[in-house]
């Protein structure tokens, strides 16, 4: 019996029905999804020979090995199992044209993408010398058809020999290629982790989403708003949607995705675990997908009992429904290794994209990048913001992504008046008194574009009120869950008043309303993301502005928003006010961020110039010139680190000290969730000469803590009271504690 796998052990015949019983579901579920349906009889074939070449001796020597077996040691040179495979293929009697062949050939052969290159005289030598004398033992174990002779081993080597089919010119021999070579990584990876391929695939989410909406309505008819009508009625088209804050677009997108496999981002992870614990908790579907950086802890901290099942299945993207930030499923465009099996999932699934302007211009070329090959491959996406920058949309339709099959639409309600604005030529600090007065009687909120401007601010407001809270993303990740669920407390309570001071970690997808915000200068986009916080769903009851912003001495220019941005964005508003108090209809809003974000007015700006250079980078880009870790850098920035502050530390001691000796897997998965309870992510530059590996403060009779080596000493002090709910976080002054 030939072995596969040594944990679980299981044999190449069970490894093989794993994946064919998941080929099955995967077919059945989506197979009219994927335009060319010969791609099914091809992964067939491709599922039955991907693992064959695992019968060579070298293989087996050194799996049975691992098993504790004791074998006799092989002679043969170490080959790469994949290298071996198409040796096995009945070449002449699949009957394939050159083309479909060369396909199947690559893809058995890089189901694993290998450094060591592919030496065909010794592939020849070892199918001659070896490999033959597996026929009739493959035969018999996995039931299949082998070669009658050897005529068909130079084919094979030359195609091996071949250069590889490269996505480049994006055409349809590559485009078969990869969906086959996707497929084929994805019923591997499942049915190696033991997990199912696809979950729910006929469920309809407009039929829940209906529900949903009749249910908190009470009424039977007309309680879908004109903005769900048209996404409903438009499921198989792709969309783009630019609506104003508060018209429904969540409810909007699931009834668009209707029985489409669905991946949902937006920018925020607190966003992401928002609208899960939405969909599950309110809306009754327990079957989602959360993937992000830190979804495990999510899921275990809500309780959910099989967290672990749910966090895998995510992993293995086996979720009907997936919330996830596009790091974990749109870096495809940078071609890793292994980047096929993400392409591929999303020809037969569909994409949605929420609050596309929140991203750094870098970052929307990947997506409108990742769109562009979406739609080539026949997979759907449904682009939804509050404000889209024209230059996104002209650059979308350049590359013919808005074609016949793409509807673009505008949805707002200049009839609900929400906001007066007021522009203030001063600082945020210069009006203290004005934000406790107000907060006397109502619920204010005061958002900067910097962590350290709001601790500043929050300091001097402490002075004169202690109806002051602090919430950025500089505390532990247990305090922040605690802040965020103070903050949907005290939204939620109509007799709450005080003042919330926040950076722009509240911009998306966070359900709250205050009834004033204070805010500094930002880029029109965010600053209309920051109004959707204030009079979020109801009129303006009074003739006093609502929202006030201020000018001067702004945080975060150039470090966090680009300069020629924000001085675009001052000199627009300026001349919509005039130093008055002025209504910004909906309609408005648009308008502004068509003129701001125009080729006219950004072409020889930096951020225009960023934005064009990371698309041209990206249509030029080699397959696996990129690691996989470095295209995640890239999308989440490799500017932060995770850390513990070191008083923190201290006091956590003795969970290391049971990690570095926890022999049960699952307990060690256990400690390090705990332990990353109090971490907390920080600028790495801004924090350099403060961070210090865990080894470098502790070194017990266990030794070292290499299991947590992505988790460092930040030697600063921490501040923050679990009771008050109160503290600054993360302090940037020196710390007295003394570093050894």
């Amino acid at each position: 019996m030939y072995i596969a796998k040594s944990n679980p052990k299981e044999s190449l015949a069970e490894h093989t029905r794993q994946l064919l019983s998941r080929l099955k579901i995967l077919k059945e579920g989506y197979g009219d999804h994927i335009q060319n349906h010969k791609i099914w009889d091809l992964l067939e074939i491709a599922v039955k020979y991907h693992d064959t070449g695992k019968a060579y001796s070298q293989f087996q020597y050194s799996i049975r090995k691992a098993l504790g077996e004791d074998v006799k040691k092989s002679d043969m040179p170490y080959i790469p199992h994949g290298y071996l495979s198409p040796f096995f293929l009945p070449v002449r009697s699949l009957k394939l044209d050159k083309n479909m062949r060369r396909i199947l050939i690559q893809a058995i052969a890089y189901h694993h993408e290998r450094s060591e290159s592919i030496n065909t005289e010794l592939l020849l030598y070892v199918a001659h010398e070896e490999l033959v004398h597996h026929f009739p033992k493959i035969e018999e174990e996995l039931n299949i058809e082998v070669p009658k002779d050897t005529k068909h081993f130079k084919k094979i080597a030359s195609e091996l020999e071949r250069e590889r089919i490269k996505s480049i010119h994006m055409d349809e021999t590559y485009l078969f290629y990869v969906l086959l070579k996707g497929l084929l990584h994805r019923l591997d990876h499942a049915a190696s982790a033991h997990v199912a391929i696809e979950m729910d695939p006929e469920f309809d989410f407009s039929n829940l989403t209906r529900s949903y909406l009749q249910k908190i309505s009470g009424k039977k008819m007309g309680y879908l708003r004109p903005l769900q009508e048209f996404a409903f009625n438009n499921q198989e088209k792709n969309i783009i949607l630019v609506a104003q804050t508060g018209m429904g677009k969540t409810e909007a997108a699931l009834l668009w995705a209707g029985k489409k496999k669905t991946f949902f981002t937006v920018p925020l992870r607190v966003s992401l675990n928002a609208l899960y614990d939405r969909v599950v908790d309110e809306m009754g579907y327990q079957n989602c997908g959360l993937l992000h950086s830190t979804s495990a802890h999510h899921l275990d901290e809500k309780g959910v009992e099989n967290w672990e099942v749910i966090y895998d299945h995510s992993k293995q993207l086996a979720n009907k429904l997936t919330f996830t930030t596009i790091d974990q499923i749109l870096k495809f465009p940078f071609k890793f290794r292994g980047y096929e099996k993400y392409y591929a999932t999303l020809a037969y699934s569909c994409v949605i994209i929420d609050e596309i302007q929140s991203y750094d211009p870098w970052i929307v070329a990947v997506i409108i990048k990742a769109l562009e090959m979406i739609h080539k491959i026949g997979g759907k996406f449904l682009v939804m913001t509050a404000t889209l920058p024209k230059i996104y949309l002209d650059e979308l339709d350049k590359r013919g992504i808005i074609d016949h099959s793409c509807e673009v639409e505008k949805f707002f309600d200049d009839a609900l008046v929400r906001h007066r604005i007021e522009v203030r030529d001063m600082s945020i600090f210069d009006n203290i008194e004005k934000y406790v007065e107000a907060a006397n009687d109502k619920k204010v909120l005061i958002i900067v574009n910097t962590i350290d401007q709001a601790v500043k601010l929050y300091r001097e407001i402490e002075a004169f009120t202690a109806n002051v809270y602090l919430f950025h993303s500089r505390f532990l990740q247990k305090d922040r869950q605690l802040l965020e669920k103070e903050l949907k407390e005290f939204d939620k309570n109509a007799s709450s008043t005080g003042i919330w001071i926040t950076t722009q970690i509240v911009e998306a997808s966070v359900d709250i309303d205050f009834d004033e915000l204070h805010t500094e200068l930002a880029p029109l986009d965010s600053l209309f993301q920051r109004f959707g916080r204030c009079y979020r769903k109801r009129s303006l009851d009074h003739d006093e502005a609502n929202i006030f912003i201020y000018t001067e001495e702004v945080s975060g220019k150039r470090s966090v928003y680009d300069k020629d941005i924000m001085d675009l964005s001052k000199t627009i508003l300026r001349e919509y006010t005039k130093n008055e108090k002025k209504i910004l209809l909906e309609s408005t809003k648009m308008e502004m961020i068509e003129t701001l974000y125009s080729v006219g007015k950004l072409e020889h700006t930096k951020y225009y110039k960023k934005f064009q250079s990371a698309l041209k980078e990206l249509d030029y880009m080699e397959d696996y010139q990129v690691s996989y870790q470095e295209a995640q850098k890239i999308l989440r920035g490799d500017e932060s680190v995770l850390v513990i502050p070191r008083k923190i530390y201290d006091e956590i001691i003795p969970l290391f000290e049971e990690l570095e000796v926890a022999e049960n897997p699952a307990r060690r998965n256990e400690l390090r969730r705990e332990i990353e309870k109090y971490t907390c992510s920080v600028n790495k530059k801004m924090f350099r000469n403060s961070l210090y590996p865990i080894d470098h403060f502790r070194k017990t009779k266990y030794g070292q803590y290499p299991l947590m080596n992505y988790v460092y000493i930040l030697d600063k002090d921490y501040d923050f009271d679990e009771q008050k709910l109160k503290g600054i976080g993360i302090l940037k002054e020196d710390s007295p504690f003394e570093v050894f």
